[in-house]
């Protein structure tokens, strides 16, 4: 028949005592080890987040992660350069050029989502993404997108970049992208100014598909004017072909 634990602390002598107590001391210790080590991971650290930015920097300029580091921090954290996660953390970091980060932006950026780890901003790559989905996140980032983008030597961006841009904020949730993106291939136009960066983001979210709302009177920029009857002209003709 076993012995009942009473029994037994019963049969304990001193020394049983010191040892129980010892070993108590012990594992209190080490747990509170393991939870300030956890706590310490878990909470933002600058001192790491700058070493983590080193990573991408090279000894010459280690105050500026170029090209050839935005490539690799690309490839660590699972995303595409293009991918437009990439253009919702810069606007998190407020980043000036695009393809470049300065150690101010990366701190910036990275303080704000509590990321200084790949892990850690890898898990906040779906947040990142939702913001697209607020209309005023959405609008910020839409607006920060033309400076970011564009040549700094230069007040409009050009037609290629700007399409690119177009397509990668607009093309999956515009009905008439594809239509805008044609007109601009047969257009006049070279460059796109900021005014008609703007309004091209107002058309695309206040304008019917067909058109029965837009007011040829209102203050739209002339180049939405000659889209608006470029369209017409262009469905008139597809009528009449059928």
């Amino acid at each position: 028949m076993p012995r009942t634990k009473r029994r037994l602390a019963a049969e304990m002598g001193p020394e049983d005592d010191d040892r129980h107590f010892s070993k108590r001391l012990r594992n209190i210790a080490s747990s509170g080890r393991r939870f300030s080590k956890t706590e310490e991971i878990s909470s933002f650290s600058q001192k790491r987040c700058i070493a983590w930015f080193r990573e991408y920097t090279s000894p010459d300029d280690p105050e500026l992660l170029g090209p050839e580091g935005m490539e690799k921090f690309c490839e660590d954290i699972g995303v595409e350069p293009e991918n437009v996660v990439m253009l919702v953390l810069a606007w998190k970091m407020n980043a000036r050029q695009m393809g470049f980060f300065t150690m101010q932006e990366w701190l910036r950026g990275l303080s704000e989502i509590q990321c200084d780890t790949i892990l850690k901003i890898q898990s906040k790559l779906e947040y990142l993404r939702s913001l697209l989905n607020d209309q005023t996140s959405f609008k910020s980032i839409y607006r920060y997108a033309y400076d970011f983008a564009r040549d700094k030597d230069q007040r409009s961006m050009d037609m290629e970049t700007a399409k690119a841009m177009l397509q990668l904020l607009l093309g999956k949730h515009w009905s008439l992208f594809s239509q805008f993106s044609s007109f601009l291939d047969h257009s006049k136009y070279k460059v796109i100014n900021k005014d008609q960066w703007c309004n091209i983001l107002e058309f695309s979210r206040t304008i019917n598909v067909d058109l029965t709302n837009y007011d040829v009177d209102g203050a739209w920029p002339v180049m939405l004017d000659e889209f608006v009857e470029w369209l017409k002209m262009t469905k008139a003709g597809d009528q009449l072909r059928s």
